[in-house]
C-alpha cells in the first residue's frame, strides 16, 4: 500500500514514503524484543516521567501536529486541536494511574496467603485507522507503556505524517528505542509481524472486514486481540425529551467529524409524537453547514477524508435509494474541488433496504419514526453493531431503564456520545470486544499472575 499524504481540500498528493524493507522489519522487531527485556523492569516512575514528558510535548507541539491531521484527513483545525489536547490528557491520565490500576490484589483464602500480580506480556501490534490519527495511537498505546509493555503501531496509510510525527514524539519525551515503533508495512507484513513470536497480543480499531482478518490470523497463533470496529449507533428522542437539547446533540453527534467517527450519531430514531418537529429543526440544522478550508476557522464542515471514502458515501447513498429509501436532504457530491458530500437525511428506509444494517461513514442520518418506547428500543437493537447511543428523555430515571434495555457497549442520555479518559470505551457484537481507556483499558494485556502461599 501506498503511504502518502493527499490533501481532502485541495486533493494535491504529496510524497510516498517508502514501506519497510524486510531487512528493516526484521530490525525494528528485534528492537522491540530487545527493549521489552529492559523496559518491563522499569519503575511505574521511571515509565511515567516519559509519558508525562510526551503529553507535555504534544501540548507543546498542538499548532504542528493538529495541522498535520487537517491536512492529512481533512478534520476542521478546531476539531483536530481538540484531538491533540484530548490525546495528551489521555497520555498524563495513564502516567498518573497506572500504578494504582495494576496494584497487587489480595484475596481472602483460609490459610497462607493468595496475590494477584499484573505484569506486562510483550511486545504489542496495533492496527490504527486515520480518522482520528493522535487518540486512536494513544488509547492503545499510552495504557500498554505504562503497563510495562512495547508497542508497535501500523497507522493508516493516508496518514503517514501523522505517524512519523508522534514516534518522533515518543522518542524526543525519552521512550528507549523500540518503546515505541511505527511501521509502514504492506498487508502481507501485516500478517508477518502478526505470525512473529515476538508478538504477543494485537489490537485494531477499523472496519468489520479489517477486524474479522487481523482477529482470524491472531487467533491462529493463539493470541490475545481486542477489536474496537463500527458501529451504527442510535440517537432516541422519546416523547418527553427537552427538542432544544435534542437537536443540539444530533447536529454535533452526526456531523463532527464529517461525520466519520464510528461513535457517530447515525440512526435517529423519534417517537411520532416528536418526528415532524424533530426532523424539520434537524434538516434545517443540517443545512446550515458550511463547507470550507478546514483550516478556516470560519468553516463549519470539512471533507471526507479520501476520494474513495467520499465514493463510497455516495454509493451507500444510491444504493439505500434503489431500494426504496426516500432522500429528504442531501444525497450528492458537493460541486466543488475537494471531497465534500451534501449532509444527507434518509427517511423510509425498509429492513430489507441494504442500508438497514450498514454503517455509514460521514455526514448521513438515517431518519426512523417509531410508536413508542418499546417500538425505539426494538429498532435501535436490531443492528449488526453495538458500539454506542443515546436515550433523550427529561425523566432521567427513564433514561436509565431505556439505556440498560439497549444492546451496546456505550449509552449517553441526554447528550451524544463523548470520549473522555476515565470512561470505558469498547462494544459489542459486530461492534467488536475488548476496552479501551479507564481502568478496565490498562488491564487487556497484562498478565494476571496468582501467586499462592500454602
Amino acid at each position: 500500500m501506498a503511504y502518502q499524504t493527499t490533501n481532502p481540500y485541495t486533493e494535491q498528493a504529496g510524497a510516498p514514503f517508502a514501506e519497510c524493507t524486510a531487512e528493516q522489519l526484521e530490525t525494528r522487531l528485534a528492537t522491540a524484543a530487545a527493549c521489552y527485556g529492559t523496559w518491563r523492569s522499569t519503575t511505574f516512575a521511571q515509565r511515567k516521567a516519559v509519558l508525562l514528558r510526551a503529553a507535555a510535548l504534544m501540548r507543546e507541539r498542538s499548532e504542528h501536529l493538529a495541522g498535520l491531521i487537517t491536512e492529512e484527513m481533512g478534520k476542521r483545525i478546531a476539531e483536530s486541536r481538540g484531538e491533540v489536547a484530548l490525546s495528551a490528557a489521555i497520555i498524563a491520565y495513564y502516567a498518573e494511574h497506572a500504578e494504582q490500576f495494576l496494584a497487587t490484589e489480595e484475596i481472602a483464602v483460609k490459610g497462607g496467603e493468595a496475590i494477584v500480580e499484573s505484569s506486562p506480556i510483550g511486545v504489542l501490534f496495533g492496527v490504527e485507522p486515520w480518522n482520528f490519527p493522535y487518540y486512536q495511537i494513544v488509547r492503545f498505546a499510552a495504557p500498554n507503556l505504562m503497563a510495562g509493555n512495547v508497542v508497535m503501531v501500523k497507522h493508516a496509510s493516508n496518514v503517514p505524517q501523522c505517524a512519523l510525527a508522534y514516534e518522533q514524539l515518543m522518542h524526543d519525551a525519552g521512550a528507549p528505542a523500540g518503546a515505541y515503533t511505527n511501521l509502514f508495512i504492506s498487508k502481507d507484513q501485516v500478517a508477518q509481524v502478526i505470525d512473529d513470536l515476538r508478538i504477543r497480543g494485537v489490537a485494531l480499531t477499523g472496519s468489520e472486514a479489517a477486524g474479522a482478518v487481523v482477529a482470524a490470523r491472531a487467533a491462529h497463533n493463539l493470541k490475545k486481540t481486542t477489536m474496537e470496529l463500527g458501529g451504527s449507533d442510535a440517537f432516541i428522542v422519546l416523547e418527553d425529551a427537552d427538542l432544544d437539547l435534542a437537536i443540539k446533540h444530533a447536529t454535533s453527534g452526526r456531523m463532527d467529524n464529517t461525520g466519520q467517527a464510528c461513535t457517530a450519531s447515525k440512526r435517529f430514531i423519534v417517537v411520532e409524537s416528536m418526528a415532524d418537529q424533530f426532523l424539520l429543526r434537524f434538516r434545517a440544522a443540517l443545512e446550515q453547514f458550511k463547507p470550507g478550508d478546514p483550516m478556516d476557522e470560519a468553516t463549519t464542515m470539512g471533507p471526507l477524508s479520501s476520494e474513495s471514502a467520499l465514493h463510497t458515501l455516495l454509493d451507500q447513498v444510491e444504493r439505500a435509494r434503489a431500494n426504496g429509501a426516500t432522500v429528504l436532504l442531501g444525497g450528492a457530491r458537493l460541486a466543488r474541488s475537494g471531497y465534500f458530500m451534501q449532509p444527507t437525511i434518509l427517511s423510509d428506509v425498509a429492513r430489507s433496504n441494504p442500508a438497514y444494517k450498514e454503517e455509514f461513514f460521514g455526514p448521513v442520518a438515517l431518519f426512523f419514526r417509531v410508536k413508542d418506547e418499546d417500538a425505539a428500543v426494538q429498532l435501535a437493537n436490531d443492528s449488526p453493531f453495538g458500539l454506542g447511543g443515546s436515550v433523550f428523555t427529561n425523566d432521567i430515571e427513564r433514561g436509565k431503564r431505556v439505556a440498560g434495555r439497549i444492546e451496546t457497549g456505550m449509552v449517553f442520555i441526554n447528550a451524544a456520545l463523548t470520549s473522555s479518559p476515565e470512561l470505558p470505551f469498547g462494544g459489542i457484537k459486530n461492534s467488536g470486544y475488548g476496552r479501551e481507556l479507564s481502568a478496565a483499558g490498562i488491564q487487556e494485556f497484562v498478565n494476571k499472575k496468582l501467586i499462592r502461599v500454602a
